[in-house]
């Protein structure tokens, strides 16, 4: 059965792959635009879905509070960044850099999760909640892609 590590692992590598084919585009391409929603729109509900799932579980642990924490600040971040570049002209020497830039901070982030957050979180949480948060990370990030869909069409009525 499947655990959170494994979801959001999988979710990571969709990330990274993502990432690296938007970097392969350029100027205001269809291609781009689409890789770019999907991107966003991804990154935003796995990042809600993970801190409502797993981070609330690791921050009530002794050992995981203060990576748990770390974590969402990092998240907080990296969604101001995707929120400014999904309001920029994708075809500017300033959307390029400034994706270049969020890339290389998402990339670390999701590196850290892995080499030093899960295995505290592996320690901390028991092997049945790692199975049920996974179910429950699904689900939330189903309901949190939704959520970013509606709110960045309230953005745009504004």
């Amino acid at each position: 059965m499947t655990d959170i590590f494994e979801v959001l692992k999988t979710d990571h590598e969709v990330h990274r792959k993502l990432l690296e084919r938007l970097s392969e585009t350029s100027g205001n391409s269809s291609e781009r635009k689409k890789l770019w929603e999907e991107f966003y729109y991804d990154v935003k509900s796995h990042a809600a879905a993970e801190e409502e799932t797993f981070y609330a579980n690791l921050m009530k642990t002794e050992d995981g509070q203060s990576k748990a924490r770390h974590s969402v600040s990092e998240h907080k971040e990296v969604d101001d960044v995707l929120d400014e570049l999904n309001e920029m002209d994708m075809s500017s020497s300033g959307w390029l850099n400034r994706f270049n830039s969020m890339r290389h901070d998402y990339e670390h982030h999701i590196d850290e999760e892995e080499e030093d957050i899960f295995p505290v979180g592996k320690q901390e949480l028991s092997t049945q909640t790692a199975r049920e948060l996974a179910a429950k990370f699904k689900e939330r990030k189903c309901k949190e892609h939704d959520l970013v869909e509606q709110k960045t069409e309230e953005k745009l009525e504004e």
